[in-house]
């Protein structure tokens, strides 16, 4: 079925990918924004299905206990002998874990319901904040990027996907609105920066659910572009109703609708995001 309803996926080209920042694989990529519903699982998959078509390794760690992700890319969350839960909560190997999609280099760690309960029974445990930074130090060396998906809400599992990211990821919805809530998460990755995670940085900027039969959408790209200048990819992702079917099936888009306006933006991305590696 061809996408009929996909505007254009990109704008301008005002900064060139190689002038970009430099960062050494492997990265691990945090992917935040405390506003919801602005299609934060939705980048995160298919950005890792992006990239491992590429021929990169790439882990998404599912830390949002609605296990969005997770389902989003054909695993069943539900009754799991061992999801995210285990790693934060019991110190299970990351590595027992992680299962692989049916994208080739493509793997994920699941989240299940349990994480819910997750923020409250991590108060009194020992080293809290950096238990996702240690399960993934273990793991590493075997994967070119590590993508976490964290809840849209501040609490200890977002804390401990920025403690445990070298950089941030914003995914922002090109809507009235779109920096509501924003300055709140920069000032949040700043708090992680200075107690926990010196390394951490808001790297990387990505204007989702663009359309172009709206006015709106071109003025909020251009205003996010003017607060965050080069940090903002080139790339824009359209609004398309093949990105929002794909979750449904288990397939992220470049599988769902390959040659699809959403396939195309979330490819163009992911090579903007390689670019800036060494």
């Amino acid at each position: 079925m061809a996408d009929t309803d996909a505007p254009s996926t990109t704008t301008t080209p005002e900064q060139a990918p190689e002038d970009r920042d430099k960062r050494p694989l492997p990265r691990v990529i945090a992917l935040a924004n405390q506003k919801g519903g602005v299609g934060k699982t939705t980048t995160t998959v298919n950005i890792g299905a992006a990239l491992a078509e590429m021929g990169l390794r790439t882990l998404i760690i599912d830390l949002d206990p609605q296990g969005n992700a997770s389902t989003g890319l054909g695993i069943e969350n539900r009754g799991l002998e061992h999801s995210m839960y285990h790693v934060m909560l019991h110190d299970e190997p990351l590595e027992n874990v992680v299962e692989p999609t049916d994208v080739k280099n493509l793997f994920v760690a699941p989240a299940s319901l349990d994480l819910a309960g997750a923020e409250i029974e991590l108060v009194p445990a020992f080293s809290r904040e950096q238990r996702l930074k240690n399960a993934i130090n273990a793991v590493l060396g075997d994967y070119d990027y590590v993508l976490i998906d964290c809840p849209p809400s501040l609490g200890l599992l977002t804390v401990n996907g920025l403690a445990a990211a070298s950089e941030v990821m914003v995914p922002i919805q090109c809507e009235y609105y779109a920096l509501e809530g924003l300055g709140q998460l920069l000032r949040n990755v700043d708090l992680v920066k200075r107690n926990l995670n010196p390394t951490l940085a808001v790297s990387t900027i990505l204007c989702v659910m663009y359309d172009a039969r709206t006015k709106l959408s071109g003025q909020v790209v251009d205003e996010v572009r003017e607060h965050f200048g080069d940090k903002v990819l080139r790339s824009v992702i359209p609004r398309t109703v093949r990105l929002s079917e794909a979750p449904s099936y288990g397939q992220p888009i470049t599988t769902y609708d390959t040659k699809s306006r959403g396939a195309l933006a979330y490819r163009d991305a992911a090579k903007e995001v390689h670019d800036g590696a060494i």
